[in-house]
């Protein structure tokens, strides 16, 4: 674990299977969840009946329906830095185009991006305001934390009041790059593949942006590959990375 991060254990949700959910904002009302193996694979686009795909969707809502809010929000990822910005005054499961983060400043709404080796990362504020974001080297490279910090920054929201948890992803043993990646990644010069912690990059960059209170999970894809997917262990499968702001 990085120096001056904190470790993030998890816990099972009604028995477990299915979700894993982490106590990190507990105390603003916050609930930060990953759905593992056992929920089934969140991707809408592979092999299996696609009726059976939303089921796992519809569970996940209905699972989430006690926050309150009736609001789910997801979007086509794309490796970039957009994050979404969603208000009030909906409810239902909205598919946004083109965005690899989300935040809402008012409770209810829940936020969700799928991952399996990218890092989900939770941003929560003690007033509910929350942030979902996917970031994998090519988000990490386009600052796809500082989008997320900045946009609540611009609601009045200091970095040095937010809490953010960097959930299951490949881990640094694990997780080998290209020089050329390594190098956009860390800003150091390396000549052959290199491994890399995600992790402990997004780590620097949220202390740079001013965010002081940080954790993390040790939940690595590809070494606790029996209980979450991992792109590099040859899954095709994708697992989601959730938060939600119980409305008071």
């Amino acid at each position: 674990m990085e120096a001056g991060v904190a470790d993030a254990a998890a816990r099972p949700a009604d028995g477990g299977a299915p979700y894993l959910e982490f106590d990190v904002f507990s105390e603003w009302g916050v609930r930060a969840l990953v759905t593992t193996r056992a929920a089934g694979s969140f991707v809408s686009g592979g092999d299996e009946p696609m009726g059976e795909v939303m089921a796992r969707w519809s569970a996940l809502q209905h699972h989430l329906a006690p926050a309150g809010g009736g609001r789910f929000a997801t979007a086509r990822q794309v490796h970039g830095a957009h994050v979404i910005e969603h208000v009030a005054g909906w409810t239902g499961w909205l598919r946004g185009h083109d965005a690899d983060g989300h935040l809402a400043v008012e409770r209810g709404t829940a936020l969700a991006v799928s991952v399996a080796d990218c890092v989900p990362a939770y941003v929560a504020h003690p007033s509910g305001a929350v942030a979902m974001l996917h970031s994998g080297w090519r988000g990490t490279v386009a600052g796809i934390l500082g989008s997320a910090v900045r946009a609540f920054a611009a609601r009045g929201l200091a970095a040095a009041e937010l809490r953010v948890l960097l959930g299951p992803a490949i881990c640094g043993a694990c997780y080998e790059v290209s020089p050329d990646v390594y190098g956009q990644l860390t800003g150091r010069a390396v000549d052959r593949p290199t491994p890399v912690s995600l992790h402990a990059v997004l780590a620097d960059q949220a202390r740079a942006l001013g965010v002081r209170d940080l954790h993390a999970t040790p939940l690595c894809t590809r070494c606790d590959v029996a209980t979450l997917y991992s792109h590099r262990a040859g899954d095709a499968g994708r697992q989601l990375g959730v938060i939600v702001a119980r409305v008071s």
